[in-house]
This record gives structure tokens, sequence and C-alpha cells, in this order.
């Protein structure tokens, strides 16, 4: 790399204790970006300093959150098609050298398995008996009842890891799964509780917001109706809003993880994370658009 001596200064400068040297150096570091982070993280392994190395793993945090910030406006700018690069983003802020090929095996490995067992004339609750029984009883996916506030829950690959998941995460990836085989399976912002709704565009008539039924990927992915729905909504006092029953857009889904790991945060008192999480949140704010 032609830049390398140039990193090699900076680097070796990082524990000068003039304060307005490191300033200096640390902001020439961030405007090389993700190229210096294999310098700096070696120059980390290298050295017995602990100023140096705290002062390291700052500028590597503040580079690639940077890089995660980037990612997330470039999706959300671009449409925000595709749900799952959304939370692979907001994976790679606690995860920034997440191995996103592992991920996409993980989860075309279970999409294979229920590709081999759908047939043609299935119906759409025996298609989704179908994934239910791939997705918990042969993969062992299950709600992490006992740690429901873990951030750990919110993470994509920690949850294809573990198989254990908060409502939001167990939906994504089974709200995936499906999409993948044709199935037209898709997130309902529900409060205080994510769901999935099966869409049928055809049969809005009879059915309203086209949902034929609706799927708790939380709770094994049991199956219920809309009565289910204003049956919930009514015990939270809550009055039976459209968007409680319709499917929501990807953004709404990526801004609700945001929301559970800033809650999931707060409880464990890490204000920088909170804050970092609600920059995150504002890439996504309506007046972004």
């Amino acid at each position: 790399m032609e830049n390398s001596k140039e990193i090699g200064a900076l680097v070796k400068l990082l524990d000068d204790p003039d304060q307005e040297i490191y300033e200096h150096v640390e902001k020439r570091l961030l405007e090389y970006g993700t190229e210096v982070v294999d310098f700096l993280e070696n120059a980390w392994e290298h050295s017995l300093d602990t100023l140096l190395q705290e002062r390291i793993e700052n500028v590597v945090h503040k580079i690639q959150f940077r890089s995660v910030k980037e990612d997330l406006n470039l999706w959300y700018q671009s449409g925000a098609f595709d749900l799952m690069q959304g939370a692979l983003a907001i994976n790679r802020y606690q995860y920034p050298d997440l191995d996103e090929q592992k991920v996409i095996y993980q989860i075309e490995e279970i999409k294979s398995e229920i590709w081999l067992g759908l047939q043609y004339e299935m119906s759409s609750i025996e298609k989704i008996k179908l994934i239910n029984h791939v997705f918990y009883n042969v993969y062992g996916f299950s709600g992490n009842t006992k740690n429901h506030h873990d951030p750990q829950n919110s993470y994509i690959s920690q949850v294809l890891e573990s198989k254990k998941g908060n409502q939001i995460s167990l939906a994504i990836i089974y709200a995936t799964l499906a999409q993948k085989l044709d199935i037209p399976v898709y997130g309902v912002n529900l409060p205080q509780h994510f769901i999935l709704g099966y869409i049928d565009e055809s049969k809005r008539e009879e059915h309203e917001f086209g949902v034929l039924f609706y799927i708790n990927a939380f709770n094994k992915g049991a199956i219920f109706g809309k009565h289910d729905v204003d049956q919930f909504l009514r015990q939270l006092n809550l009055d039976p809003l459209p968007g409680f029953y319709a499917p929501c857009s990807n953004v709404e889904i990526i801004r609700r993880i945001i929301r559970n790991l800033i809650s999931a945060y707060e409880n464990l008192g890490s204000k920088e994370k909170v804050d970092e999480l609600k920059e995150l949140q504002d890439i996504l704010s309506l007046e972004n658009l």
C-alpha cells in the first residue's frame, strides 16, 4: 500500500501526550477509513502501552461505526428492498468482522431443507406447517424467554448460532426463508409483539389487507386469526389501527430492531451504545427521505 509509511508514522504518534497532536493523528486516520484497520489492530497486538491500545480501539471503533452508518444509509436511500441486508448492517454495529457469507449459507441450508418437503398442491397452512417443522423441530429455533432483554437476541448472526432470538429476529429469519421459497410471509408491526402475516393480494375482498392468517415466529410459528389480534389490542387498550394488521415496510422492521437494542443497552447502562444507536435511528428517520 502506497500510504503504508504515512499510516505507520501516524500510528506511532497515537500515544503522543499532546492532545492536539493526538486529535490531528486521529483525524488523518479516520480520513483513511477501513483500510487502516488492519494496521491499527496489528499495532495494538504488538503494544504493551494501555494508552496506545485504548486510543487504537477508539479509532478502530469510530471507523467501523462510520462504515455501519454509511451502509445503513445506502440501504435506506436505495429503497431498503432486502430486509436481511438491513439486519446485517445493524449486526455489523456489534460484530464489525461479521462473515456475511456464513450467515447467507446458514439461511440457504435451512431453506433447502424446507424446499425438499414442499409440494405443489400444498395449501398455505400446509406450507407454514412445513416451515415450522423444519425451523423449530429440525433446527431447534425458539424464542429466548429466559433472557428476553439480552441485546444478542437482536443480532441475526448470534441468533443463527444460539438458535434463540426475540420476536423480531426470529420473524426476520422466518420471513426471509419463506420469501426465498416464494411463500408470501411479511412482517406485521404489532405493538409489544412483532408478528408475521401470510399475504394473498388476490384475497383482499374477503380478507382485510390480503392477510389470510397471522404467524407468531416467537411461539413456534403458531397460526392465528384477525380476531386474536383484535383481542390482543383490546387487552392493551389500543385502537385497532390499520398499521397493526397490515404488512409493514422493511425500514419499519429495522427501526424496531434498533429500538429493541436501545432498550436492551439502556437496561445495561451502556450510554455510549445507546447514543450511537440513536444515530442509526436518525438515519432511518422520515425526514431523511
